[in-house]
Formats: C-alpha cells, structure tokens, sequence
C-alpha cells in the first residue's frame, strides 16, 4: 500500500535540502535507488541499520529522520570540535534566504519586545510576509502618522545539528503596509502563512542593513 508516510517524507525534505538525487543519496548509503524511491513513497519504518545508513547520507541524525525531537528546540547538542565563526556579506546573506521558508519579525509591541514567526519570500529585494487586517501584527506595524517608518528586525536561521553547524541572517529596515495598487504584483511571491485564515494584508521589510553569521567545522 503506497501512502508517503511521515518517514518518506522526511528522507524527501532532507534530500531536497541538501539537492541530491535518489540515485545520489543511494550511492551515499550503499543501497539502490529503487529502494530509496520505495522507502519515500511507502508507508512503514526499515530497520535501524536502514535508517541509521539513511540518517549518514541525508546528514542528518537518526532520531530526526525518525521524527523525534518535534517539541523541542534546535541545536541542544555539544558544539564541534573547532567552531569558525565566519562572517557574512550581505550578498551571501540574501542568497540564503532567497529561498524563502519561516523567518521571524522583531518590533515593539505595546506590551514590549515581540518576535513573532512569519512564513515569508524574498521579492524584489525585500522581505515580503502576509498577515489578518486588523490583527495584532498590523495594529503594531502601524505608526498612525503620515511618512513615520516602524523599524523592524527580521530574522532567519538554519541549523544542522548532525554538522554542529549553522548560519543566521540579521534584516533590519522599515516595513510597511504594501499599497493596494502594487498587491497584485507582490502576489507573484506566492506566500503562503501557515497559519492559515484570511491573511490577505500584505507587509514588506526594506532592507537597510543586512548581516549574517555562519558556525562551521575546520
């Protein structure tokens, strides 16, 4: 019975993260194709041995590939042996975050500092996310007064915890409420909130400052 289990659709996300074919991740654990292609479309759990040789390609960690860990927070582990602290340039930081994913937004609520998470996309050079009209996100990002930026921060990371590695990006800039006469092109970023309900106000960070730092191993 073929039903793309939890599993499946695990080794899919990390071989896709990491841009190898199923050809590529079964040269890497020493098994054929075919049987990756089956494991991804199939419901069902091989043997540790499978999952572990699975976990080394994928480079991740077993108890990930498995699901485990879901509730808490990345990167509990023992830094690496030799960390390098490298940091970024702005261009190699707006390349990682191109992709788009979950990022989070840093402003001043009316109750103090507030992170929130967003799902966002990079478009045409600035940040673009949708939240509820009226809701909390567009009552705080409102200045109420006439050419008044509120400054933001917006910030992304990406961890791998089985590499002990990692790199995060720092966007500062004003954001604004998009225009409703320039909605429809930023509609071409095709975000898509999570969150779901009816997330139709669409916010964009200007980026005025971008930094970024990346952990690695020697």
């Amino acid at each position: 019975m073929t039903g793309n289990g939890d599993f499946g659709r695990r080794i899919r996300y990390h071989r896709h993260r990491l841009g190898l074919t199923s050809e590529q991740v079964a040269d890497r654990a020493d098994m054929s194709a075919g049987y990756v292609q089956h494991l991804e479309s199939h419901l069902g759990t091989p043997d540790a041995g499978t999952v572990t040789r699975l976990a080394a390609a994928l480079e991740t960690t077993v108890q990930d590939l498995l699901g485990g860990g879901r509730e808490r927070p990345p990167g509990p582990g023992p830094a690496a042996a030799h960390p390098v602290l490298e940091v970024l340039e702005p261009e190699e930081c707006l390349r990682l975050v191109a992709p788009g994913g979950i990022g989070r937004v840093a402003f001043n609520g009316p109750d103090g500092p507030t992170v929130l998470p967003v799902n966002y996309k990079l478009h045409d050079g600035a940040i673009v996310f949708r939240t509820a009209h009226g809701g909390p996100m567009d009552q705080d990002l409102r200045t109420g007064v006439e050419g008044v930026d509120i400054k933001i921060g917006f910030q992304v990371d990406r961890i791998d915890e089985a590499q002990r590695a990692g790199w995060s990006v720092l966007i500062q800039g004003p954001a604004h409420h998009v225009p409703q006469q320039e909605v429809e092109k930023v509609t071409e970023a095709d975000v898509t909130p999570w969150a779901g309900g009816e997330r139709q106000l669409y916010i964009r960070i200007v980026p005025h400052k971008i930094t970024g730092r990346r952990i690695h191993g020697l």
